[in-house]
């Protein structure tokens, strides 16, 4: 697919915007003041995938932590700021590599001035944030309910804004938990600025309904070239936010590595736990740095067959089970064994 070509904007050590890859963002669920609870959590996060971070900055406190959090993290740190432009301005004077503001939650005009002296300043990015729910009223009433039209004239008058002051680094949210008002807000503000787009549908939900929508909302907004950075928000532990983001990636293949794991939906023919089999494999091999296929299959009837389009693959049968290469069967092994070949087989890939 074609991207959009978007503005250049440096978070940190990375680029976003142009045709630099999208990046996976995610965001801390501790407490930020709690400094260690938050550096854990974060290389956690990183070392899943977690290309950028987000944390809460509520209280003086919290950003005052920053200094110690960036030290001892190895990706860039957005201050997430509602209310309180005092708390964007000593986000940045601690170390955040971005700030995320609503211009219009913020305070009147010359206290957003005071936050973009300070971005100015240090050259550091804003990321101008606009949610469905936070709609202003006379664009409620403009557009008779909350509208993707609204959502847009919203992010694009706080652009204008900031604009108007003088400084351009910045990076556009617009965002809903309604999915098609938020694939057309993506549609309409795309027509309208150059700035790089951070993408997400906003209390997407639990993990399987946030999954859902995340899902078909970010694979229609990315499939259009749409978007510089993305984040599955979901009401659970973040390090899932992680998996799913970079498996959608993955699927509209706009990232390489890591593996793939295809599995059958089992049935009669199946002798073997496959529901357990192939989540224990796609577990094994999240720390294996390979871009291949693997397939995960129920029978030794169907199995070879079904994995020929995949690099490797098992297939269960009683007490035994086929480990497949290239759709050709290599060799049996024992039931029990199944996992631990297959692990073999990965590690000693690209020594074949």
């Amino acid at each position: 697919m074609e991207r959009k070509d978007t503005k250049v904007v440096k978070i940190g050590d990375r680029i976003i915007g142009g045709k630099n890859p999208i990046l996976i963002q995610s965001m801390t669920n501790t407490k930020t003041e709690d400094v260690k609870a938050t550096v854990e959590q974060i290389n956690r996060l990183a070392a899943a995938g977690c290309d950028i971070i987000r944390c809460a900055v509520p209280t003086m406190e919290a950003a005052e932590a920053l200094t110690e959090i960036k030290k001892q993290i190895a990706i860039p740190l957005v201050a997430d700021i509602h209310f309180d432009y005092r708390l964007a301005i000593a986000a940045m004077e601690h170390g955040a590599d971005k700030i995320r503001i609503n211009p219009g939650n913020i305070g009147s005009k010359e206290r957003v001035q005071a936050v973009v002296d300070v971005a100015k300043e240090r050259n550091i990015p804003i990321r101008v944030g606009v949610n469905s729910g936070s709609l202003e009223k006379d664009l409620v009433e403009k557009y008779h309910g909350v509208t993707a039209e609204g959502i847009v004239e919203s992010a694009l008058d706080k652009v204008h804004l900031i604009e108007d002051m003088g400084y351009d680094n910045l990076v556009i949210s617009i965002k809903s938990s309604d999915v098609m008002m938020c694939v057309k807000a993506h549609e309409l503000i795309t027509e309208k600025t150059v700035h790089p787009l951070h993408v997400g549908i906003t209390e997407a939900g639990t993990i399987i309904s946030g999954n859902i929508k995340s899902s078909i909302g970010l694979g229609l907004i990315l499939n259009q070239g749409i978007g510089d950075t993305i984040r599955v928000s979901l009401t659970g532990d973040p390090l899932e936010e992680i998996k799913s983001a970079k498996l959608i990636l993955r699927t509209l293949g706009l990232r390489k590595g890591g593996i793939e794991v295809v599995s059958c939906p089992t049935c009669g023919r199946t002798r073997i736990n496959l529901i357990e089999l192939a989540n224990q494999v796609e577990n094994m091999v999240a720390d294996i740095p390979l871009d291949i296929k693997v397939a995960v299959m129920g029978c030794v009837v169907n199995g070879p067959g079904e994995a020929r389009e995949a690099d490797i693959g098992i297939a269960g049968g009683v007490g035994e089970g086929l480990i497949i290469k290239h759709g050709q069967i290599d060799r049996k092994v024992p039931e029990n064994q199944l996992l631990s070949e297959l692990r073999k087989e990965l590690l000693n890939w690209n020594k074949e």
